[in-house]
């Protein structure tokens, strides 16, 4: 059966923008296969394991599909799994904060609570 280490495989996969960044991330104890946790980079998969591991905010749960021969584009790398718990979509407010009227007086409001103060002091 053939393997490709893991790193290899998740950068090939466009999951890590450098093999360096998904090397650190194995090797950081934050990746499982299959539910084992992995700390070595040279770990080798295969097609059909199961790789755990955090991505940004996310919790990524991917199936091995394929392995690559190179790093593709975009939709090359996602033909290499099936993601088994899609990432939740962002929350993103409705629209921008409306202007609710406040912020500094207008010169006529300035006026009037110079008036407003003078009344009270007398």
């Amino acid at each position: 059966m053939t393997k490709i280490r893991i790193d290899k495989w998740l950068w090939q996969a466009r999951f890590f923008k450098t093999r360096s960044l998904s090397a650190k991330s194995v090797s950081g104890g934050h990746c499982r296969v299959n539910g084992s946790p992995v700390s070595k980079p040279a770990f080798g998969v295969s097609a059909g394991d199961v790789l755990t591991f955090p991505k940004e905010d996310d919790v990524r749960v991917i199936k091995v599909v394929a392995l690559g021969d190179r790093r593709g584009p975009a939709p090359e790398a996602q033909a290499l799994y099936e993601d088994l718990a899609p990432p939740k979509p962002r929350e993103r407010p409705d629209q921008a904060p409306k202007y609710d009227g406040g912020g500094r007086p207008s010169k006529r409001d300035r006026r009037a609570l110079e008036q407003l103060r003078r009344d009270v002091l007398e």
